[in-house]
């Protein structure tokens, strides 16, 4: 009689839901995955992405053995290979490398495709450092918005989710959770339901704006503005809370200087939301309690986006909202528990870093802007920066060069892994063990392995294994099983992280889903005003901020590309538009952008543009349309739609360019300069021409 097992899991994707599954296996073949219901969050139910996982683990396109290039880069040309033949070439290139030109030529890049303490984390880190590889800034996503709410609040401590529910007001600010973070959807309408209003402040109307009581249309890279206009009306109009400023934050009185530059009237004009609606809003946020701010990443991928978000996290200290159950400040939940630096990548064992290298410049870096030697080796692995990073034609011209060796560790046959010289086959979430955090809620998550990996399959973790033993490398951190690096992690962790009380790996392999330990104390963030900042306030005015460049007091500094492009509005053409690459409703950045199904339901690659715009360049719905910036081109499928205000355009991301008509996504057009703070990307200040094609 053949039996089920029913094997705990956790979704790896990069989504604040991290969910909790569940894998049928029989006969050693998953033949069901679906939600855990016993989890607090996950709820029973998973989105539209994951839930034809299986579908993804059985594609017949799956990756299954070694490849090596027999014909030029990028000609889809490969021979099949042993893992023992892979891992000899690669070794013996990484040593002439290494003897040449030091192992600082020798570059790895990584970032989102598996979220997982293992699979990531320390993939990021032990190899490398043992060999005293090139260095990656992986600050692609959020690294803009991170430096600020740690400069600001001290830590990126949200609140639990279900919070919303005493909420009696609830702004969204360059969020859409409806498709990025969908499990908080029904949190949000139950408290709405309850009698919170809901103002959801985006340039695009969005499934999640149109729940919205209110929807707030900003022009993109204003929002900094946008937040100082609303203290300003806070501060004028005394509705500011002093005597919690006087108690819990510093520099609240130059803040009110810097507000005041920022008229209703003025503030109007950069962002093109009327006066009037930036007063009620303030005067509603400062007169309803409990109010809660949720805003993501979205809203800081412009070049200023370091200082918006500065300017958001001040905004519940003016009205005295942190610290207060359903108030305060819902970003993320990643900084609860901060794993022990030396056990994840026994970095005082090895050389130092000798170099890093911005992962947004990856394009640039490759052909030549690094301090150093060349980079002659890249190494790919949980991430496709053909199709997910910016300025893809320049990674493109990169990639083609003669003399680098790059080797891509994938799934499928990507964007990226179209031009490696050697392409070996990775595992999905099934077949190996992780365990994961969230940073949309406070649990955390074994992964059980719940299948054997088909084919030839390693995760990420058994390839750096293979690969140290490879390069000779006899330290016993870099060959420990998955298992047991968890259970150094934790135990190194654990005595300084009240937040592991109670927290095992025999528990978590029993449980599957473990809360962390939160005292009634500190179960809400920064409860009584305490914060972890060295001041131990609210920083408003943050000294540090002057090391980074910046104002010590949040400012609004326009986006260089959009302005520079607004001062040559003369030109006969109509002018640019402002191009927005939103989430995708069926991807997650680029996976999941090859699996038929949701491709089918994800549509061909579009662009979206306001009926007026559309007027002005002859474009009609449906229209294949040219979308041009200074960096390069690519063709998109019109969405004619009043969802976009004018003078603004969405064409959203993970589309890969190898399945499109073209042989290009978005990203031919996104800019790689860098944001005020952190080494930040700035994919949405990026102007564009859109005209028929």
């Amino acid at each position: 009689m053949t039996t089920t097992e029913l094997i705990r899991g956790a979704c790896p994707h990069d989504c604040p839901d991290t969910c909790a599954t569940i894998t049928e296996v029989r006969d050693g073949r998953a033949v069901a995955f679906y939600a855990d219901k016993a989890h607090p969050y996950t709820q029973g139910w998973l989105c539209a992405k994951v839930r034809p996982y299986l579908e993804r683990v059985y594609s017949p396109d799956r990756l299954l053995h070694p490849l090596r290039r027999v014909g030029p880069k990028g000609a889809g040309q490969w021979e099949r290979i042993s893992w023992d033949e892979a891992l000899a070439t690669i070794a013996d290139r990484w040593r002439g490398i290494i003897a040449e030109h030091g192992a600082a030529a020798i570059q790895p890049y990584s970032y989102s495709g598996t979220l997982g303490l293992i699979q990531m984390g320390v993939c990021d880190a032990r190899l490398w450092n043992r060999m005293g590889a090139g260095g990656l800034d992986r600050t692609i996503c959020c690294s803009a918005a991170h430096v600020a709410v740690a400069a600001t609040i001290g830590a990126r401590h949200g609140p639990d989710p279900a919070d919303v529910l005493r909420s009696r007001l609830v702004i969204i600010w360059g969020n859409n959770p409806a498709s990025s973070g969908p499990h908080f959807m029904p949190l949000l309408r139950q408290a709405q339901k309850a009698g919170a209003y809901v103002v959801v402040i985006d340039p695009r109307r969005t499934t999640t704006a149109r729940s919205a009581d209110e929807h707030i249309q900003p022009r993109p890279a204003t929002d900094a503005a946008l937040a100082l206009g609303i203290m300003q009306v806070i501060f004028a109009e005394g509705l500011h809370d002093e005597p919690w400023l006087e108690a819990h934050s510093q520099g609240w009185r130059e803040l009110r200087e810097r507000a005041a530059q920022y008229p209703p009237e003025r503030v109007a004009q950069i962002t093109g939301v009327p006066a009037e609606t930036i007063v009620g809003l303030a005067r509603r946020y400062a007169t309803t309690k409990p109010a809660l701010l949720k805003f993501a990443d979205g809203m800081q991928r412009h070049a200023n986006g370091g200082q918006a978000v500065r300017a958001l996290c001040c905004l519940p200290a003016l009205v005295g909202q942190y610290g207060v159950p359903g108030g305060g400040l819902a970003y993320s939940t990643s900084g609860y528990v901060r794993w022990d630096a030396e056990a994840l990548g026994h970095a005082r064992e090895c050389p130092p870093t000798p170099r890093a290298v911005n992962m947004n410049r990856i394009g640039a870096a490759l052909l030549g802007e690094v301090d150093g030697p060349p980079i002659m080796s890249l190494f790919v692995y949980g991430a496709n920066p053909v199709a997910s990073a910016p300025n893809a034609g320049l990674i493109v011209r990169g990639l083609m060069r003669d003399d680098l060796f790059t080797v891509v560790h994938e799934q499928f046959m990507s964007d990226t892994a179209r031009y490696a010289d050697i392409v070996l086959p990775a595992t999905t979430q099934l077949e190996h063990a992780d365990l994961h955090g969230a940073y949309g809620h406070r649990n955390l998550q074994y992964n059980q392995p719940a299948i054997a990996p088909l084919g030839e399959c390693r995760s990420n973790w058994d390839t750096m294994r293979s690969l140290a033993a490879a390069m000779g490398y006899a330290e016993p951190w870099l060959q420990q099983s998955a298992e047991e690096v968890i259970q150094e992690l934790l135990a190194a962790t654990a005595p300084a992280s009240p937040y592991l009380e109670g927290v095992s790996f025999e528990r978590l392999r029993e449980q599957g889903t473990v809360p962390l330990h939160f005292s009634d104390e500190d179960y809400t963030p920064f409860a009584g005003g305490r914060f972890p900042t060295p001041s131990g306030r609210v920083e408003l005015r943050c000294p540090a901020m002057t090391a980074h460049g910046v104002d010590p007091l949040p400012d609004h500094v326009p986006a260089a590309e959009l302005e520079e492009d607004d001062r040559s509005a003369l030109s006969p053409q109509p002018p640019a538009l402002t191009l927005i690459s939103a989430a995708s409703h069926h991807f997650v950045s680029s996976s999941f952008g090859n699996q038929p199904s949701l491709r089918a339901k994800e549509g061909a690659p579009f662009v979206e543009i306001n009926p007026e715009d559309a007027a002005a360049r002859g474009i009609a719905h449906g229209d294949t349309v040219r979308v041009e910036s200074a960096r390069g081109w690519c063709r998109l499928r019109a969405v004619v739609t009043a969802d976009v205000p004018p003078g603004v355009a969405v064409a959203p991301k993970g589309q890969w360019a190898s399945l499109s008509p073209d042989g290009r996504n978005v990203n031919w057009t996104t800019p790689d300069t860098i944001a005020d703070l952190g080494g930040g990307s700035s994919f949405h200040s990026n102007r564009v021409r859109v005209s028929p094609a």
